[in-house]
């Protein structure tokens, strides 16, 4: 089983969802997107993946949310794309991939449907 986990080693929710990933004995590839930030193209598929819009992985507490006037109901998907690819910051943590399907790892247990 191949499983991706976009990963903030800072983020406490991260870190404990890799944790549940290794007690099962997976070892996932870590992408730490604060560095390896992901492309458009990769927050799309990611998009796709989760069934989800591109609000819901928006972190939204973060400053540069606020900086960015990213609330902006007139901001369009590919808008809020570019931002979080601007920004890796912005993006909710952790997001877990297995195959064709994703998770947001919040709450951690979340993970436990890839497995």
């Amino acid at each position: 089983m191949s499983i991706t986990i976009y990963h903030n080693p800072h983020c406490s929710k991260s870190r404990q969802t890799l944790r549940i990933l290794e007690q099962h004995g997976v070892t996932p590839t870590i992408v730490e997107y604060l560095t390896d930030v992901p492309s458009a193209a990769d927050i799309e598929r990611l998009l796709d993946l989760l069934g989800v819009d591109v609000r819901d992985i928006i972190r939204t507490g973060e400053s540069t949310y606020t900086d960015l006037q990213l609330h902006d109901p007139n901001l369009g998907r590919a808008e809020l794309v570019q931002a979080i690819v601007d920004n890796p910051i912005l993006l909710q943590r952790p997001i877990v991939v297995s195959g064709d399907r994703a998770t947001i790892g919040r709450p951690p247990n979340n993970v436990l449907s890839l497995l």
